[in-house]
């Protein structure tokens, strides 16, 4: 049984699918594992670190992955690792996989089992493998990093010989995950935190972290949430009203933090222009929803946009890579508890059940077809 670990595409991500210690694990159950030269560099772990726990350095991404049964990344192969790829393999990585029906194709034609790591349901059995819940924290703790170092003044009260500084004011609005280690964040650093969302269940959440919470609380709102946890997307009516209530509020804001996201939908528009435009001057607007076409209606994917009026936009791609030595460490273990399942110990050989509803869950291809329902031809 061998696992590959071939390097992500430089300049584009800085995290890396295994480190020593779940190399070791792997070694542990049996499997022999091959990582690509240079492949956790930006992750701050080197290849003699990856030798000293047992695996072997490969010169080249078709090195590494040649014959290997069980193939581990961060981002979905490319269209130039496919070729590289064993048919039969298993794939595991996150997939993104919404409008990428030319990519799932390709797995399926290098007839791998490719596996969406985003997909893992959220029940107990499965919180150690939750990759959306390990990646959005460390981008909600980032988030507000990003923001104080651009905003450029300090986030507490302070309270001097020379004058009192106000503590500022910072709101966040989508309260999943990344929203909630946001919040905790600005909290510890000193700010005024409030905070918005559309599930009726953060409420409780916000206010329990010392945060103010603000929302149009209608029969809609209460309803607002599916049963798998995710924010439902609203009605053109809900969102109106929304965005009239919390127009005057980040007028008054310093720093806005958005993470708002719905699976498989762009990002809502939850700041538009005349919103920015009633901003302060130097006030930071950090959009996590960037790479899904921004919460901010004048974010720009990979840029800080700096307005007229002086406010400053950030819209920084794969936040939790700015990370990328602790969230390489939390998605590896997230990868090992997953591919964990596959393996029969007694054996020590890749063993798939495929009637696992992890397995159902998050299966994306398998013998040259397309297998996961949301990807099937709408009848």
């Amino acid at each position: 049984m061998r696992i590959a670990v071939p390097a992500e595409a430089k300049g584009v991500e800085t995290r890396v699918a295994a480190t020593p210690e779940t190399v070791k694990k792997f070694i542990g159950l049996g499997a022999s594992v091959s990582i690509e030269k240079g492949a956790g560099l930006e992750a701050g772990i080197s290849d003699a670190d990856f030798e000293a726990a047992g695996a072997t350095i490969a010169r080249s991404a078709k090195d590494v992955m040649k014959d290997a049964d069980i193939v581990l990344k961060v981002r979905r192969p490319a269209d130039a690792e496919m070729k590289n790829l064993k048919s039969g393999a298993v794939v595991v990585a996150i997939m993104d996989p919404y409008g990428q029906e030319a990519a799932l194709a390709g797995l399926a034609k290098a007839g791998v089992s490719a596996f969406a790591m985003e997909f893992m349901p959220r029940i107990t059995r499965a919180q150690v493998m939750d990759v959306l819940s390990s990646q959005a924290n460390l981008a909600g703790y980032r988030a507000v990093i990003d923001g104080a170092a651009e905003y450029g003044r300090a986030l507490p009260m302070m309270m001097t010989a020379a004058g009192t500084v106000p503590a500022a004011r910072i709101f966040i609005m989508g309260v999943g995950v990344a929203g909630l280690q946001a919040i905790a964040t600005a909290r510890r650093m000193g700010a005024v935190v409030t905070a918005t969302d559309v599930r009726p269940a953060t409420k409780e959440q916000v206010e329990s972290l010392g945060a103010k919470f603000l929302a149009v609380e209608d029969d809609e709102f209460r309803q607002a949430q599916t049963a798998g946890g995710y924010a439902k997307e609203m009605s053109k009516e809900y969102q109106a009203k929304q965005a009239e209530l919390t127009a005057s509020h980040i007028a008054k804001q310093d720093i806005v933090i958005t993470t708002a996201l719905i699976p498989g939908r762009p990002a809502p528009r939850l700041v538009s222009r005349a919103m920015v435009e009633s901003m302060k001057a130097g006030s930071v607007i950090i959009d996590l929803a960037v790479e899904r076409g921004g919460n901010c209606e004048l974010a720009r994917p990979g840029e800080i946009v700096v307005t007229d009026n002086g406010v400053r936009i950030v819209g920084h791609l794969n936040v939790p890579g700015r990370l990328a030595a602790t969230s390489s460490a939390l998605y590896a273990k997230n990868l090992y508890a997953f591919v964990e399942t596959m393996i029969d110990k007694k054996e020590q050989a890749l063993a798939v059940n495929w009637d696992d509803e992890l397995v159902k869950a998050t299966l994306l291809t398998r013998d040259g077809a397309v297998v996961h329902p949301n990807f099937q031809p709408k009848a």
